[in-house]
């Protein structure tokens, strides 16, 4: 077992010599864990059968990779939990962009009866830190989310801290979740929630429930509760459950991904609306990540709550939220403001 000091240098050491790396603590521990590749190659996914660590896009028709792990440490992390007192500035034009897309998102919901579509926008902030600094900052705001920070010269630098859980697989039996509606905390998580936002979980639940069935020997869900990510609380269901033995990962993985709570339902209607309407590349935004078939377990999340390093000063930050025919727009940005706040508040 390393320091985390030493750690934070390996990461430095290889960030300057560009090679690819990741970091990563899992929710609720202490323990960060660092893979390091010793070349430059980009590895992709094509069996699902790939050993390493996964990095994969918002559209499933384009490439995920697999950082080879040619070198693994891991570190303790004692943090102590920071109050967020953060702000963040926003522009009339990106408010007025996002409100007119929340409208038409709107009108076509209600025009082909179509039940959600998340719509997100990107927001570039100045860099006043260095990575490894950002990262400390995340693991220290977030210890109830999947926080990580990943490279590749080729790709770029990525770091995030998400709350949410794609898929978990060990021994044959795996977890998820169905994650949706937002509100700010305010000092409790015994709170109230709006029709829309119950009926937006009650959405992802069932989608995945329905599309997990033919996969599973059984399936269990969790009652609705409502959790803390960083400044935020969103309500989550435990989905739980024993694969078929001839399953494949690459099946499970195109079941669930991209999941209700980052696309849509229906959701190859919600990805072609998203693809046509949204205005930018999601990139790895609304990806997913983690240990692929390390020591037969894979252990997948969501990249939400995420950002990417464009240059020494500069990072983009993605935020979005779920859209319903009963959204009200002026609230939905609000929803991407605090959103925003929660991520920029570790630069």
């Amino acid at each position: 077992m390393s320091t985390i000091l030493s750690l934070f240098a390996k990461l430095t050491e290889a960030h300057t010599n560009k090679l690819p790396f990741v970091a990563f603590r899992k929710p609720n521990s202490i323990n960060v864990e660092a893979f390091f590749q010793k070349d430059t190659l980009l590895h992709k996914v094509e069996t699902f059968k790939e050993e390493g660590f996964v990095f994969a896009p918002f559209d499933a028709n384009k490439t995920a990779y697999v950082l080879q792990v040619d070198t693994a440490i891991s570190a303790t992390y004692d943090f102590t939990i920071i109050t967020d007192h953060s702000s963040t500035n926003e522009s009339l034009a990106a408010e007025k962009a996002h409100i007119e897309l929340v409208k038409d998102t709107i009108s076509f919901l209600k025009e082909n009866d179509i039940s959600k579509i998340v719509v997100a926008r990107p927001k570039e902030v100045s860099l006043n830190s260095n990575f490894i600094a950002v990262f400390q900052q995340l693991l220290t705001k977030y210890p109830t989310a999947y926080v990580y920070v990943w490279y590749h010269p080729k790709i770029g630098l990525w770091l995030g801290a998400t709350p949410e859980t794609l898929v978990e697989i060990k021994q044959g039996n795996f977890k998820t979740m169905s994650l949706a509606g937002t509100q700010k905390f305010e000092g409790s998580v015994d709170v109230q929630w709006g029709e829309k936002e119950l009926e937006e979980q009650q959405m992802v639940t069932d989608y995945v429930l329905s599309n997990l069935k033919e996969v599973t020997n059984s399936l269990a869900h969790s009652t609705v509760k409502t959790v803390k990510a960083g400044s935020l609380l969103h309500l989550k269901t435990d989905i739980t459950g024993e694969l078929k033995k001839e399953f494949s990962l690459e099946k499970l993985i195109k079941t669930l991904h991209p999941t209700p709570a980052v696309c849509g339902f229906p959701k190859e209607l919600a990805k072609d609306f998203i693809l046509k309407n949204e205005g930018f590349d999601r990139s790895y935004y609304t990806g997913y990540l983690g240990a692929f078939n390390r020591n037969n377990c894979s252990s997948l999340f969501v990249n939400l709550r995420c950002m990417e390093v464009v240059n020494t000063q500069t990072v983009r930050l993605y935020v979005g939220g779920g859209i319903t025919a009963k959204s009200d727009p002026r609230n939905e940005w609000l929803e991407t403001v605090a959103k925003t706040r929660t991520i920029e508040s570790s630069l």
